[in-house]
């Protein structure tokens, strides 16, 4: 099995290849189910001679981070000529209400839920994030999106400005707008107390889908573009940490985990397979199902691969089945 790189090393090679070529992403926009929870498909593709899994992702509508999880094995910097790539593009949607704008933060993703327009069907837009490293995590809990600047200057605070210069990188007090802003061209800022904390873009889009910045959650140029457009000033934000997601599609129960973020703080208890457990039986307790194949939740808790995986079926779904 190849090892991953280095973080550093990712930026390195390919932020100036990403930040410069212009990648169509698949569509990010879904009809949301009337009486489910999962939204998607699954899809894999062959990659070419000149594919990396990170070129893969962006074109996707994908983050790193989540395109290695579902393909363990493969070398991301060369898949090679036909290795078949899985895309998780099907999902399970976050434990929350769905209005306004869910980052599920170990997934790194973010879900907009646009208001309903009378007669038409409901959908949800999603993109792929970057999210607080460990010193410098995203905060959970409900905000909103206090205010949105177009081309924003960028003030590093002084930490930010001392972490650099620890590195030799001597930031400026303050960065204009334009390509050398790592802000990007768009920024929604959050109305959390003692912080700077927005939904911004980037000049380094070879990060996006990783736990990597001071706090904020970016997303590709193209990304944050279209979600800039769609949301409104006052736009209810809710931050969640949900390693593990369980969720009803069709009459099949499905569980989707994803790695625990990162923390240096001893007190944030790791996800378990008892939270895990205790997240199906509380499924099954609402929705009567026949039979739990544990051996496949124990599968998907091992594996953390982000795909959803089926372990039960609804009563009415066996019945009519038979």
């Amino acid at each position: 099995m190849s090892a991953r790189p280095s973080l550093p090393s990712i930026l390195a090679l390919v932020a100036t290849l990403l930040a410069c070529v212009a990648v169509p992403a698949r569509a990010a926009m879904f009809a949301l189910p009337a009486d489910g929870d999962l939204i998607g498909e699954y899809a894999e593709v062959r990659a070419t001679h000149d594919d990396t899994l990170i070129d893969i992702a962006r074109s996707q509508g994908l983050g790193y981070e989540e395109v290695v999880n579902a393909n363990p094995g493969v070398d991301p910097w060369l898949p090679g000529e036909g290795t078949l790539v899985r895309l998780p593009l099907r999902r399970v949607l976050p434990d929350a209400p769905r209005e306004g704008i869910v980052v599920n933060l170990p997934e790194h993703r973010l879900y907009y839920f646009p208001p309903a327009k009378a007669g038409e069907a409901r959908v949800v837009v999603t993109y792929p994030v970057s999210v607080g490293k460990m010193d410098w995590a995203t905060p959970l809990g409900l905000t909103k999106i206090e205010k949105k600047i177009k081309d924003p200057a960028w003030y590093p605070p002084e930490s930010v400005r001392m972490e650099h210069a620890a590195r030799g990188d001597i930031l400026p007090k303050m960065i204009p707008a334009g390509p050398d802003n790592p802000m990007g061209l768009y920024a929604m800022r959050l109305a959390i107390p003692g912080g700077a904390y927005l939904i911004h873009g980037t000049n380094k889009p070879a990060g996006v889908g990783m736990q990597v910045t001071h706090g904020c959650m970016r997303l590709y140029p193209e990304h944050i573009e279209e979600l800039f457009k769609m949301v409104a000033v006052d736009t209810p934000v809710r931050l969640v940490n949900q390693p593990h997601k369980v969720g009803w599609s069709d009459g099949h129960l499905y569980v989707e985990v994803h790695p625990p973020l990162e923390a240096t703080d001893s007190s944030v208890v790791a996800p378990d397979r008892t939270a895990l457990a205790r997240l199906v039986a509380n499924a099954v307790r609402v929705r009567p199902a026949g039979p739990v194949t544990w051996e496949r939740a124990e599968g998907a808790f091992e594996q953390k691969q982000g795909i959803p995986v089926a372990v039960a079926d609804s009563i009415a779904a066996g019945a009519e089945a038979h």
